[in-house]
């Protein structure tokens, strides 16, 4: 029966790039969205950028713009890691949007009617320096329960106790070093002790799905136990009220009838997913309040990491529950990613940049296969060893997947014009849908590791048998065959592609790229594969085409590679003093000096990269009152969004020169505060070293065939 289910991931806090943990999750959750919809199903997976709270708001205070100017920079990077590793959310938001606004207030309002906020004065903690109430995460100081040194003030990520600020021993402002004051402050509480919470949570943790599945898996349900107790009474429990109020200045969303007071970042996240939901039915007409009415059929599913269960299977739901709302149906938790046994440490070169990875070309799906071989359903860190990453692809992917295909289809179309023939149709098509299924039934339940470990076993059977029946001795002699020998060769190729076909369908939500291709490109399909594919036997192949290149062990040595300026650290000063002298004296030109100043010292592809140029088209120009150098233009990068930049050209340019022509800009240029404004980047132009030589100032201009938004590279 065909399912109608809302998916998510956790949203991802604005103030940084993706790093290799989110790109785990999301593939994690593409696979899985991926497969379901190849089962007829309907699913509606979305995200959003998680954007308000003290963080946003003081690093755009350091950057001298707006909240806002932070959130669309960052936001404007995101589009690169989803395409790039093939994870297609049907729709990407912000909480900071109108759809979260109402819905926070509307779902505080309603815990408010039900009795379940109160209002308490609190002493908290004051920055005397900063002069601003501080958010848990910038205090510091040792955990009251471990006393593991330098916690944060809400938990100890050491024995992952929760915690007011005010338990923790010898407290620091992280944002000064200032020890902390008490100060009162009116706060709103979300009364999560009460006995109606404790109830519904004790029945939701342990309950099950309209699937018939836990929605806890074994590990989660244990930690709710701790925080729940067992049920034997209110003494059991160790659940505290939570407070969900924040006190200006603070980015975020305002308190209904609370002047001066904004609901904390951790309320308006999770609703979040409800606003990203309520903007993407709007674009397709779905009525998002019937879609999640309690009680309807419509499955709420999110994957998250094991560091914020806390507020997913306690926070959460209740919020839901007592605000009249469908609570979720599946809480989907994974461990965290190290690399070869080790933390992630970009210094030490134990990290992995998704940007880099894609940057030197390395193919996205290898990592989706591997991150996938490593998933399972249990809340476990996986590891990423990159001897073991260039085994598996090389031997898993190439080795004997792909290999079956290349070394069959080239028989058939040699001998057979691409016609496929086979002994016992029946026994064939019902043995491939029986293994698809079971493939099925393993992703489906998030068992990624078992499903991979089958396919592969079904890869060795097919290669054997291949192997076994020595196809390429009866080619050698079958112009003197007979009509027996030359139906025998038909059918063991057959037999082998009609099980690679099998296998790509097995392989689809893990290898969609890859997946498409061969359906098209080999078997001649206008569509994607779906799961009943598997069991269809082919009955005509196009010539085998390559379809993946090995892993070469010297891009894992560019991947893992220290950053320049860790790298010269780790040097003996005297080979690093040598070093930076001889690149400073490096002269490319022959002596002379091009455009009146010598070519700068060398640096590494790394440096570059870190700039990102930008097409761009500009839509206006005006001279800039108080200004006999700057032009102001406003440029549009394809961003969804216009820019501002000033641009010291006035000497060369009439406005109206400028109007409509391409020029390259370099996106990624911290915005500067000017006199004038807020400059979101930089106009690249040529111009001599001597500002008085000839020719004079020329801004760059690519090809009229060129788009805004097009990376220089």
């Amino acid at each position: 029966m065909s399912r109608t289910i809302f998916v998510t991931t956790a949203l991802p806090y604005a103030n940084g790039s993706f790093h290799i943990g989110h790109i785990m999750e999301y593939i994690q959750a593409d696979i899985w969205v991926r497969s379901m919809r190849m089962a007829g199903h309907t699913v509606h997976f979305v995200g959003a950028d998680d954007t308000h709270g003290a963080p946003i708001m003081l690093k755009a205070e350091a950057e001298g713009i707006t909240p806002q100017q932070l959130v669309a920079r960052i936001a404007a990077e995101r589009p690169q890691y989803l395409q790039g590793f093939h994870i297609e959310f049907d729709h990407w938001h912000s909480t900071d949007s109108p759809e979260n606004v109402e819905l926070s207030q509307g779902i505080y309002l309603k815990l408010r009617e039900a009795g379940l906020i109160e209002t308490r004065e609190i002493e908290q903690f004051f920055d005397p320096v900063k002069g601003m109430f501080l958010p848990d995460r910038y205090i510091k100081g040792e955990c009251p329960k471990c006393h593991a040194k330098d916690q944060y003030g809400d938990s100890c990520e050491a024995c992952g106790a929760v915690y007011a600020p005010t338990d923790l021993i010898d407290p620091y402002s992280t944002l000064t070093q200032a020890r902390p004051i008490l100060k009162s402050s009116e706060h709103f509480f979300f009364k999560l002790s009460d006995p109606r919470c404790v109830q519904f949570l004790q029945d939701w943790t342990t309950g099950t799905n309209t699937q018939g599945h836990k929605r806890l898996q074994s590990e989660v349900l244990a930690k709710t136990r701790e925080w729940l107790g067992h049920g034997e009474g209110d003494d059991q429990v160790n659940l505290g009220d939570w407070d969900i109020s924040r006190d200006a200045p603070y980015f975020g969303i305002e308190i209904p009838d609370a002047p001066g007071k904004y609901f904390y970042v951790w309320l308006d996240a999770p609703v979040g997913y409800l606003a990203s939901l309520k903007a993407y039915c709007a674009k397709l007409g779905i009525d998002f309040d019937t879609l999640l009415t309690p009680g309807n059929a419509t499955e709420q599913v999110h994957f998250i990491g094991k560091d914020i269960v806390y507020f997913h299977a306690l926070f959460w739901p209740a919020m839901l529950k007592f605000a009249g709302r469908k609570t979720p149906d599946q809480l989907n938790v994974h461990g965290f990613i190290t690399v070869s046994g080790e933390k992630m440490s970009k210094s030490r070169g134990t990290g992995i940049s998704p940007l880099r990875y894609l940057q030197l070309g390395m193919n996205a799906e290898w990592m989706r296969y591997y991150i996938a071989a490593k998933l399972n359903a249990r809340v476990e860190d996986i590891d990423f060893n990159p001897d073991d990453f260039v085994a598996r692809v090389n031997s898993d992917l190439v080795g004997k997947y792909i290999n079956i295909a290349s070394r069959a289809a080239n028989f058939i179309s040699k001998y057979f014009d691409g016609q496929l023939a086979y002994p016992g149709d029946n026994a064939l098509s019902k043995h491939w849908t029986q293994a698809a299924q079971a493939v099925r039934n393993d992703l489906e339940t998030r068992e990624y590791g078992r499903a991979i470990r089958e396919i592969m076993a079904l890869a060795d059977q097919i290669n054997q048998a291949f192997d076994a029946a020595q196809p390429w001795l009866i080619a050698k002699g079958l112009a003197d065959a007979d009509p027996a020998q030359r139906a025998s060769l038909q059918h063991i190729c057959s037999t082998a592609l009609a099980g690679f076909k099998a296998l790509t369908v097995m392989l689809t939500p893990i290898l969609p790229v890859l997946s498409q291709r061969v359906a098209q490109e080999l078997f001649g399909l206008s569509r994607s594969f779906v799961w009943s594919d598997a069991g269809e036997l082919p009955a005509h192949i196009s010539p085998f085409k390559h379809l993946m290149q090995r892993v070469e062990p010297t891009m894992l040595d560019a991947l893992f590679e220290l950053p320049a300026e860790t790298a010269s650290k780790d040097k003996p000063k005297a080979v690093a003093d040598a070093g930076t002298a001889a690149a400073a004296t490096v002269d490319h030109s022959g002596g002379l000096t091009p455009g009146g100043e010598p070519i700068a010292a060398a640096i590494t592809i790394d440096d570059f990269m870190k700039v990102d140029m930008r097409v761009a088209r500009i839509v206006d120009c005006a001279r800039v009152e108080g200004s006999t150098k700057l032009l102001q233009l406003t440029l549009d990068l394809g961003e969804g969004r216009h820019r501002n930049i000033f641009s010291g050209i006035q000497s060369a340019y009439q406005p109206e020169q400028l109007k409509g022509r391409l020029t390259v800009v370099v996106a990624n240029l911290a915005p500067r505060k000017m006199k004038f404004g807020v400059s979101e980047g930089m106009v690249l132009s040529a111009s001599h070293f001597d500002p008085k030589a000839q020719p004079g100032i020329y801004v760059l201009d690519p090809e009229s065939g060129a788009q805004p938004g097009m990376r220089i590279r």
